[in-house]
Order: structure tokens, then sequence, then C-alpha cells
């Protein structure tokens, strides 16, 4: 099996952007058409990570004129151009399919907040101070 992870090294992508399953991401994937090629956004919530090494996907799901579209990308495919994370999610599950029978708001997941480190800081107003 070593072999097999040291040969997939080569293919996989070396800057991916660190995001979670309850992220909102944007991600860009290069499309081809004739001899030119663009760029085109997806946005939406991911809903499941699978796999691993150069087998790994992710699904993003959003509501596209109240119809839910759900797309499955590879992580180091070389047709994918970014991926942005939007917002954090918080989220307590590794799979959020239970989205798909949810309609309207509450197809949203709550957003995580930063912590502040020390709260005595903030209460005295020195946050920004070194």
């Amino acid at each position: 099996m070593d072999i097999i992870r040291e040969l997939e090294k080569d293919f996989m992508k070396k800057g991916i952007t660190d995001f979670k399953v309850g992220d909102t991401v944007k991600v860009a994937v290069k499309i081809k058409e004739g001899d030119k090629t663009r760029s085109q956004a997806f946005e939406g919530i991911v809903i499941a990570r699978k796999g691993s090494g150069i087998k790994e996907t992710f699904t993003v799901r959003h509501i596209s004129f109240g119809e839910g579209v759900e797309r499955v990308f590879q992580m180091h495919s070389p047709q994918i151009d970014s991926v942005k994370v939007i917002k954090k999610g918080k989220v307590k599950r590794a799979r959020l399919y239970y989205l798909r029978k949810r309609i309207g708001k509450h197809t949203t997941v709550e957003e995580e907040r930063e912590v502040v480190k020390n709260q005595a800081d903030v209460v005295l107003g020195k946050e920004g101070v070194s």
C-alpha cells in the first residue's frame, strides 16, 4: 500500500484549501468550450466528504430556482481551479444528507463564530494593542 501512496503523491494537488462538512464554499471549475476555457463557480454547502488520497471527493449542495442541485467534485481533479470558503458552518455530523428533505430557510447551517482568546483584553479595550 505504501507504493501506491508514493505513486499517488505525484498527482495530488499541493495547496488545497482546508474546509469541513457544513462550510459554504465556492468551487471554481474549468470548463472547455471549443478552443476556449473558462471558469464557472458553483457555490453551496459541503454535505459530505468521502475517500482519502487521490480518490477523495466532496459533495456540494445548493438550491437553484427552488430545486436542490448537488455536485460531486474530486478533490485533486485538474478541472477544479480553486475552492474558497465563504463561511464556516457549525455542525455535529459527518454527512448532512438530512438537508435534502428541508425547504427554504431550514436548509441553512448555523455559522461558526470565532472565540476571543483573552476576554479581559476585550473588556478593557486592548484588542489591537501589542
